[in-house]
């Protein structure tokens, strides 16, 4: 395996106890050229896993605390009148850096959760007339907690679609969380701000990024993920043998974006495996992530009780691999 990946999983292991899903989740997005969103609920070291990153790589990190009375200009930047020069001035915003943290990105208004989106889909702003690239490695970790639901801003499908990953994070085991407090208590290097010390630099991410777009794809796991992402839109025509256990439990299938992300986060779990080609267990593994915020369940699905988790499980299982 890539040295990069090793010093990385091992430096993000000992600051994020417990969670090793979140840990190889947050690589393969970030290898995948994604963005992730965080869901869980508070205090379970969401904002800890996103730092710890920022502190594992050698990469520019900020952190936006999304706010109700926040405006777009807070986050991509504005243009600022300079009297001395008679002329405006591009003043960056937070979004400006390599790994930014959108912090309870449900609390903030449409429009400034659509300049964040914009920019995770276009790698780039727009202020004024002009355009400004954002960095190479740019890669959004947002986060919302799904309990409380005051003052907070739902974020719709079409743009949860943006996120390559939805990763759910849930409390820890009694094991892990007397693991966590010791932690805590013993003031470790990860506990005190400032004090990680990077593993790998932008070029390696860069280089692994690379590396993953390379790697071999048999033409029978590029067509068991189409048909994966196409049986979510038409489960009549793929799952008419199994009645109605399945077919009538979407109401809205994953869009071609799915496909993309689908076949990138694949590729990225067999770089993270120290592989060079990609297997359908790879699919399989990453699908969940990919898929829960892309499908809509109809309301029958509700009314039993499936959750997308429950329906995604349901369509690995009796998907024949093509």
């Amino acid at each position: 395996m890539d040295t990069a990946i090793d010093l990385l999983k091992e430096q993000l292991s000992r600051a994020i106890v417990g969670q090793e899903d979140l840990i190889q989740e947050m690589l393969i997005a970030l290898i995948a050229r994604g963005h992730i969103l965080l869901e869980g609920p508070p205090g379970i070291a969401k904002t800890t896993a996103a730092k710890a990153l920022a502190g594992a790589i050698d990469a520019e990190f900020q952190r936006i605390q999304f706010t109700p009375d926040l405006l777009p200009a807070d986050v991509t930047g504005s243009e600022i009148y300079q009297q001395d020069q008679a002329k405006f001035q591009f003043s960056p915003g937070p979004i400006m850096h390599d790994i930014v943290l959108a912090d309870e990105v449900n609390r903030a208004p449409a429009k400034v959760q659509s300049a964040l989106l914009e920019a995770m889909g276009e790698r780039q702003v727009t202020v004024g007339s002009q355009s400004y690239a954002l960095s190479p490695i740019f890669f959004v970790i947002a986060t919302q907690n799904p309990i409380e639901q005051e003052g907070t801003y739902s974020l719709p499908e079409a743009q949860l679609d943006r996120f390559v990953m939805k990763i759910k994070v849930d409390y820890p085991d009694a094991q892990t969380e007397l693991a966590v407090m010791r932690l805590v208590r013993q003031q470790d290097q990860y506990a005190q701000a400032g004090a990680a010390t990077p593993t790998c630099s932008v070029e390696d991410i860069l280089r692994l990024q690379k590396a993953a777009l390379e790697i071999y794809m048999a033409e029978s796991v590029e067509n068991y993920i189409v048909h994966l992402v196409m049986s979510t839109r038409r489960p009549q025509e793929y799952f008419a043998e199994h009645g109605e256990e399945i077919s009538t439990l979407i109401e809205y299938g994953a869009s071609p974006r799915a496909t993309l992300a689908l076949e990138r986060c694949a590729r990225a779990r067999a770089i993270l495996d120290g592989r060079d080609f990609v297997t359908p267990d790879d699919v399989k593994a990453v699908a969940p992530a990919v898929l829960r915020h892309r499908i809509l369940p109809s309301f029958e699905a509700e009314a039993r009780g499936y959750t997308t988790d429950r329906i995604i499980h349901s369509l690995i299982t009796y998907l024949p691999l093509v």
